[in-house]
């Protein structure tokens, strides 16, 4: 039973500024996680000293954090209140982004970090939750589209900023610039964004801590598998646990009266090939940005600003064209939409990995191809999502949008590395390819053979090259079984 708490009906003159609040915090958190790469020299070079091992978790803590709570995060806003917990959820973000700022150790740098991704697992469903009450049922797929390219856009704003940041200041003024941006986006929040009603649903707790704890099993897995190797002990049994818990976590929701996430949606061929379909894109996505600023500052000399404006091409489709991707799905269908999203992403990416080496002109094309396919697939991928739950479990729909997302990003980030790992350690010169064991980055390569800058380089493109073809192709396959179960969902459904 909902509340009386009721809005009045949304309006596109009351809808436009909610829309453009939340557009804006969420490219926030989704760009934090492409900024804080761009930071890892100046972390790895600064007073906390890190590991290697540290310098991942700094990195992925956020990631974890966020993608195992972020569901939940959607379901305790359905039933609290929506701006309620994305206001604290803004106020959790820039919190521990301060907290890390001016963390003294690597311990406190890491629990800053976790709190971020704890503010941002409350921000981004709740977004999307409060999107879908303020605005009309007839301008839900606009706003949907507008939204869907603010996560595309969210990468890319990352790297710019976070380059321009630390062109000027350390990392410490990434984080700090990071809070102060968050504080900004509460008060406009608070503002901007309607209250909701509440519904009377009970929280599932066992359901959710069992999916809490299959989510960073897995994501456990897949961040340590570059490092420890896929398969050593800790990934084996990190999956193995994951694979446990779900069928758990299957079993406890399938009894439960009121599941946060009944796993009986998972039927419909419509919704499981949408959220694999934003797995995949994001896949692609944060695959394509774990390699382009090295691959440009690297291979062309870039500065880390220029490389984070080296990538602005990918977002030019995304910020002309978004307007009308609605309207060309009600023309040709969702099936033919997604074909060639996935078409173009795939080729983007395959060009990409022969163009490093050519002029920036053929480079910039690849992104915008690239950025084609996004503007197509999110719009499309997210209004599938959301269709398949009823607004009053909004959360949930945003909450499952942004665990995808999540899980494609921490996959891209995995699968590329290694590749881009293996490509780069096969390539180098004898002299270090033959150590044990041989050096994994650029940086390392260049300590121990500083005069061998050529020849390392040559290796970080070829093994560079590699995975992004291993990306496309990824893509690509993965493409074809979304646009099959999206004609399987489009049978099925009812007339």
């Amino acid at each position: 039973m909902a509340s009386t708490v009721e809005s009045p009906a949304p309006t596109a003159e009351k809808s436009g500024p909610v829309l453009a609040a939340m557009s804006v915090c969420t490219a926030l958190v989704v760009g934090f996680v492409a900024a804080i790469n761009l930071a890892v020299p100046d972390l790895a070079a600064g007073s906390l000293r890190p590991t290697s091992s540290d310098l991942l978790w700094i990195v992925d803590a956020y990631v974890v954090i966020f993608a195992c709570l972020v569901i939940p995060a959607g379901a305790v806003g359905d039933k609290f209140g929506r701006k309620g917990v994305l206001l604290t959820g803004l106020g959790i973000f820039a919190f521990g982004a301060l907290v890390s700022a001016v963390a003294p150790n690597v311990a406190v740098m890491l629990i800053g970090r976790a709190v971020t991704g704890l503010g941002a697992a409350c921000v981004l469903p709740n977004c999307v939750a409060i999107l879908l009450h303020a605005t009309a049922p007839e301008r839900r797929p606009h706003a949907l589209a507008v939204w869907a390219a603010a996560t595309g856009i969210g990468g890319v704003v990352g790297n710019v900023g976070g380059g321009a940041v630390l062109n000027v200041g350390s990392w410490r003024s990434l984080f700090l610039t990071v809070a102060l941006v968050a504080l900004c986006c509460l008060a406009w929040a608070a503002r901007s964004a309607p209250r909701s009603a509440r519904h009377e649903r009970g929280l599932d707790v066992p359901g959710t801590l069992l999916f809490v704890a299959a989510v960073v099993a897995l994501l456990i897995g897949i961040i340590e598998g570059p490092e420890q190797g896929w398969g050593s002990a800790v990934v084996l049994l990190s999956f193995a646990c994951g694979a446990l818990l779900s069928l758990c976590w299957v079993r406890v929701e399938l009894r439960a009266p009121h599941p946060m996430l009944d796993p009986r949606l998972f039927r419909s061929p419509a919704l499981s090939s949408a959220a694999l379909g934003m797995t995949m894109i994001f896949f692609g996505n944060f695959g394509l940005f774990y390699v382009n600023a090295s691959l440009l500052q690297y291979g062309r000399g870039f500065t880390v600003l220029q490389a984070g404006l080296g990538v602005v091409p990918l977002t030019v489709p995304l910020l002309v064209g978004t307007r009308y991707v609605p309207g060309l799905v009600r023309r040709i269908g969702v099936p033919a939409t997604l074909s060639a999203a996935f078409a173009l992403t795939s080729a983007g990416l395959f060009t990409l990995s022969y163009a490093s080496t050519l002029a920036y002109p053929a480079y910039a094309a690849a992104l915008v191809v690239i950025g084609l396919g996004i503007m197509l697939a999110a719009p499309c991928l997210t209004a599938q999502i959301a269709s398949a739950l009823p607004v009053e479990r909004a959360g949930i729909a945003g909450g499952l949008q942004s665990a995808t997302r999540e899980l494609g990003s921490a996959l891209g980030v995995a699968v590329v590395g290694t590749v881009l790992t293996a490509g780069f350690t096969h390539h180098l010169p004898a002299g270090l390819s033959e150590r044990t064991p041989p050096p994994h980055t650029v940086r390392d390569a260049l300590a121990l053979a500083p005069a061998d800058r050529t020849a390392v380089t040559e290796a970080f493109t070829h093994g560079a090259g590699t995975a992004l073809r291993v990306a496309a192709l990824v893509v690509l396959i993965a493409g074809a079984l979304v646009v099959t179960g999206a004609r399987r969902g489009r049978r099925t459904a009812p007339r």
